[in-house]
Order: structure tokens, then C-alpha cells, then sequence
């Protein structure tokens, strides 16, 4: 007997929030989890500037290595999201069917386009070679490793996902501390995060549920061509705005500025991270269904999402010191800098609210607008932020005002289309 399609289990109105929250609460603790791989780092990694090349090779160079199957990976899981929560069972089967090839070539092509740019990125932004190896076979494996979690965000499965990112975080930590005692340097750590990425073997206890037969049916369409130019902007963005900072501390800060920024950044982007999984529930949610009762559920997870940005900013602020230690890399610079750092979080964790809800909408000159934004905020980081000083005096300024003017349009959006309109 063929296997059927996926069951459609789209999130309801009644259990969005609550799926939101469980999702949140399971990343958040291992959210702590990764803070204790920061604390094995910081105690590990003693010598001056590895603890910033590793951060900064884990959070900007390999992230940018692997933008273009991201944007593929983004956009595929906003075209499933949309069948699964329609109920449109034999469509979804097809459209499984064929994301998987669809999303195999472009991370073919993010693997070759990875191995050519590595080099003049490196050279450009001041890495080291042996870093800059190891942070490409790392990221090829990430790449691949991708495709596992893809499919399971588009059919909702958010507790599979927890469960995958609480494995991974234990693998990592584990690793970590085994690897960097042993041989402490920047290039192991990076291997530590690559090894985590076994977690993605826990699919194969639910291979039935993607094993489908059938005909494929190609997400390539005049649509989808259009969402997949603006989930590049979305994509391309979300980086410049939460980690190209990295880039531009790598290549002109000292050492010990490095791993001072680094310390700081770890705590005050963990703000936005924090309420990235009520993001991707609302994102799914709204990408398949945007009209009556599930849009109060809906709001509700966005305010939420807000004030838990504004109460976490306070709070980082207020046990700097505290934090700090935990790391194993309290400095009074790198305390001087949570201020500003968690300020310029908060303002990029809302723009992140704002621009899912306008890209699950459909709003398309929003979000391109939010791509726009985010290159011009990280251009400016480059051409002004040539000292620890200088970054964190125009990082707030510049967010806040990308902010402004994405809520302004955003505002103006919301009133014109009711909800009760939308379709």
C-alpha cells in the first residue's frame, strides 16, 4: 500500500498561542543550553582574539555562506505552510515531492557558490586561513544538513523541531567541552557546532511521515517566483540587521576588542533568538491562514513577542555583570557595551515581528522595503564602525530609525486591509 500524505495539521486558533509558548519554552531552555557551550568557550579559549573568531566565524561568515539555500529553504516553507493549513491533502503531497528536488539543487549551488567565495571573504574581512577551512566544511555540512529541518517546519511539526534543536544543543555542549580542553582554539569550536548537526538523525524515527509516493509537482511558478525575490530580501536582511556586525568587528577590531564585542553580542542577540520560535509559529500560521478568529491568535503572539524583547532587554541590562561571568569573559568593556547592544537587539527583534507579518501577508513592498533596510543598516556598520565605539554609536541610532520607518508603512498597511478582507 502507497503511503498517504501528511496528515494536515495546521495550527488552529485555539492552539496557536500554546503551541507558540511550548515552542518558546523548549527553546529557551536550550537557548541556556548554548549559553553553557558560550561558558565552556570563554573559559576554554584563552587566548587573545579566539574566542571572537570563533564567534564570529559560527555567527557571520558561516551564516553568509549559506544565504542562497536559505532563501530557498525560506521560501518553500511559506508555499507548504500554505497547502498544509488549506487541507488541500493530495496538492501538499506532490508539493513535498517535489520542494525536495527543488530544494536539493539550490543547495547544490550554495555548496559550489560557498567554495568559491569563501576565500576573498576571508581575505576581505581578516580571517584566518585554517579558520576559514574549517568554517567551509562546517558550513557544507550545514547546508545539507538543512534539508532535514525544512520540510518539518512547513508541515508545523514545531515539537520535532524542539526536540532537534534540545539533541543538538546537548551534542554541541558536550563536544565542545571535550574537544576545546583538549585542543583550545577557534577552529575546534566551530567543529563542535558542526558536530551537533547528528542531531538531525532523529528524523529517521519519522521517515514514514515524508515517505510519499507520487507524482511531483514543482514549486516553480509565477507565484512562487515572486515570494522566493522577497524571501531573498527577508533573508538577506534578517542577516545584516542580527549578524553582519560580525563581519565588520572581525575585520576591524583588535583582539581583545573582538572577544570583548563577542561576549557582549552572544547575550544581546540571544533577545531576538529568544523570540524566534512564537515568530515562526505566527509566520506559518499566517502564511496559510490570515482571516477571521485565527487573526486575534495571531496578534496576540506578536504583542507577546514584543514585550517579551522589552522585559528580557531590562533584564540583560540589569545582570550584566552576572551574565558576563557565566561566560567567563566579564570585562568592564565588554559590560559597557550591553547597553547599546541590547537596545539595537530590541529594535531588530521588532523589525523581525514586523517583517514576518508582512511576508506571511503577502505585503510584498514591505518586505522588500525590510531587505533594503537591512543592507543599507549593515552598510553604514561598515563604513562608520571602525572602532568598538564608533559600531555601538551608530548600531541603536541606525536600528531604531529602520524601525520607524518599517513600522510607519507597516501601520499604514495594517488599516488599509481588514482582516476580514484578506484572503
Amino acid at each position: 500500500m502507497k503511503n498517504g500524505p501528511p496528515k494536515s495539521n495546521g495550527l488552529q486558533m485555539s492552539g496557536l498561542v500554546q503551541s507558540g509558548i511550548i515552542f518558546a519554552a523548549i527553546s529557551f531552555a536550550t537557548g541556556l543550553g548554548h549559553l553553557a557551550f558560550q561558558g565552556v568557550l570563554g573559559r576554554h579559549l584563552s587566548g587573545a582574539g579566539e574566542y571572537g573568531n570563533a564567534n564570529s566565524a559560527l555567527g557571520g561568515l558561516m551564516t553568509l555562506l549559506g544565504l542562497l539555500p536559505a532563501v530557498a529553504i525560506f521560501a518553500v516553507t511559506h508555499y507548504i505552510a500554505h497547502f498544509n493549513a488549506s487541507g488541500d491533502s493530495a496538492r501538499l503531497q506532490g508539493l513535498l515531492l517535489g520542494s525536495r528536488k527543488f530544494l536539493f539543487r539550490f543547495t547544490f549551488a550554495g555548496s559550489i557558490l560557498a567554495v568559491i567565495i569563501i576565500k576573498p571573504l576571508s581575505i576581505f574581512f581578516h580571517y584566518p586561513e585554517s579558520l576559514m577551512l574549517v568554517t567551509l566544511g562546517c558550513t557544507l555540512l550545514g547546508l545539507w544538513a538543512s534539508l532535514a529541518t525544512a520540510l518539518c517546519q512547513g508541515l508545523a511539526w514545531f515539537k520535532r523541531l524542539a526536540l532537534i534543536g534540545f539533541l543538538a544543543m546537548l551534542l554541541r555542549v558536550s563536544f565542545g567541552w571535550l574537544i576545546t580542553f583538549k585542543w583550545p582554539s577557534a577552529e575546534t569550536a566551530v567543529l563542535a557546532s558542526a558536530f551537533a548537526l547528528l542531531a538531525n538523525f532523529i528524523l529517521l524515527f519519522w521517515r514514514k511521515d515524508l515517505s510519499l509516493h507520487g507524482e511531483p509537482v514543482s514549486p516553480w511558478n509565477r507565484e512562487f517566483a515572486q515570494y522566493f525575490i522577497v524571501s531573498a530580501a527577508f533573508v538577506v536582511s534578517n542577516f545584516c540587521f542580527l549578524q553582519g556586525d560580525y563581519l565588520v568587528a572581525n575585520k576591524f577590531f583588535s583582539k581583545e576588542e573582538l572577544d570583548a564585542y563577542a561576549a557582549a553580542g552572544i547575550l544581546a542577540r540571544a533577545l531576538p533568538m529568544s523570540v524566534a520560535p512564537l515568530l515562526m509559529v505566527l509566520f506559518t500560521s499566517r502564511s496559510g491562514q490570515r482571516t477571521g478568529g485565527i487573526v486575534a491568535e495571531q496578534l496576540k503572539l506578536f504583542g507577546l513577542s514584543g514585550l517579551a524583547l522589552v522585559l528580557g532587554a531590562i533584564c540583560l541590562f540589569v545582570l550584566r555583570g552576572f551574565c558576563l561571568k557565566i561566560l567567563g569573559k566579564y570585562t568592564p568593556q565588554a559590560a559597557g557595551m550591553i547597553g547599546p547592544f541590547a537596545a539595537t537587539m530590541v529594535f531588530v527583534g521588532l523589525l523581525q515581528s514586523l517583517s514576518y507579518w508582512a511576508l506571511a501577508s503577502r505585503w510584498t513592498k514591505i518586505s522588500l522595503l525590510y531587505g533594503v533596510l537591512g543592507l543599507g543598516y549593515w552598510l553604514t556598520l561598515l563604513l562608520l564602525g571602525k572602532s568598538p565605539e564608533d559600531l555601538l554609536r551608530v548600531m541603536p541610532v541606525t536600528a531604531g530609525i529602520a524601525f520607524f520607518i518599517l513600522f510607519l508603512v507597516w501601520f499604514a498597511t495594517l488599516r488599509r486591509h481588514k482582516p476580514a478582507a484578506e484572503s
